[in-house]
């Protein structure tokens, strides 16, 4: 029986503990940035000169997967069905999901600039095959205000979701932070994205809608304003850039302070020295049990018991540099 079922429901109700709070691991790299993104190859001193090769990128996912604290395992079909043939969700409590588009703007190859142009959709994935490994899926869209890219991808959506009601396949939904400058005052950007959100969903029944939602973090006002407009719609955070190790953790106390439920990290988990040590402490500060800058000098402590080099030293990690987590 996985976690997540059991989390929802209760969030749903309004029967939600603090340790109902979810966290996910968006392991998918390969199904945008593409190769360079799975991360580079640590040696024990945490250095590394060269990229992981699938096999240590697959072996990183076990890794997590039995550790057995995040709540989701988000991955590419392909890696799952790998993953699948190795048993290694069998005796796990943690939900696999494969992502079930790769969206233009998340085509961040080196060298490349498609992500430069208004988000247009695609799918790779057949919902069909999918559905022998799981049943969830993590559907993107990113609205851009340029009327005929958007309609596009709302066109895309409903098609998607067609598809998905016939293979008996759940999903939820990731919205984007708009790629492209089109008009839109950056200021505006937190309000459009609700006003996006609430407008693509108005038109579904509840059968059709998403598990929950992941979502740029814009902020405290954002954040509550979506979150309390529809209690029944579960709000998550994504978890934007690799930042600092305080970044990280603030980010999870302050998307849970103003409202969100579910956390869904990939290079703040995939690309830290210790994804292991940072999985366990996301869990300690959501639960309340740590605070961010208790965590951070935890991380450190556990990387110096280990003999691996941190990336900043305890000072610079424990700084706060995002600028929208300074709002608060």
């Amino acid at each position: 029986m996985v976690r997540l079922d059991g989390k929802l429901a209760r969030i749903r109700a309004g029967k939600h503990r603090r340790t109902d709070f979810i966290i996910a691991d968006a392991k998918d790299p390969d199904m945008g940035p593409g190769l360079h993104a799975v991360g580079p190859a640590r040696r024990k001193d945490g250095s590394a000169s060269r990229l992981r090769t699938r096999e240590e990128f697959l072996q990183s996912i076990e890794a997590i997967i039995r550790q057995d604290v995040v709540d989701v395992m988000l991955t590419s079909v392909s890696n799952l069905e790998q993953l699948v043939k190795r048993n290694a969700f069998a005796h796990s409590a943690v939900k696999p999901a494969v992502r079930a588009n790769d969206t233009t703007d998340i085509w961040r190859h080196r060298g490349a600039a498609h992500h430069l142009a208004p988000s247009r959709p695609f799918r790779s994935a057949s919902l069909k095959h999918a559905k022998a490994l799981t049943d969830l899926g993590l559907y993107s869209i990113t609205f851009t205000n340029d009327v005929d890219a958007d309609l596009a991808s709302l066109e895309a959506f409903h098609a998607f979701r067609q598809d998905a009601e016939a293979n008996g396949f759940s999903y939820f939904l990731e919205v984007f932070n708009p790629n492209v400058e089109k008009g839109l005052d950056a200021e505006f950007v937190p309000q459009f994205v609700n006003d996006s959100i609430v407008r693509c969903l108005a038109g579904l029944t509840e059968a059709e809608r998403p598990k929950f939602l992941k979502i740029a973090y814009n902020g405290p006002r954002a954040l509550e304003e979506l979150a309390s407009y529809d209690p029944g719609l579960v709000v998550g955070v994504l978890g934007g850039g690799a930042g600092t190790t305080r970044d990280c953790f603030e980010l999870i106390h302050q998307a849970q302070k103003h409202g969100a439920h579910v956390a869904l990290f990939g290079r703040k988990i995939n690309l830290a020295e210790s994804p292991l040590e940072i999985v366990r402490l996301m869990r300690a500060v959501s639960d309340g049990a740590l605070t961010p800058l208790e965590a951070v000098e935890d991380y450190h402590e556990a990387l110096r018991k280990k003999a691996v080099r941190p990336m900043r030293d305890l000072s610079d990690d424990s700084e706060i540099t995002e600028a929208v987590l300074k709002q608060d």
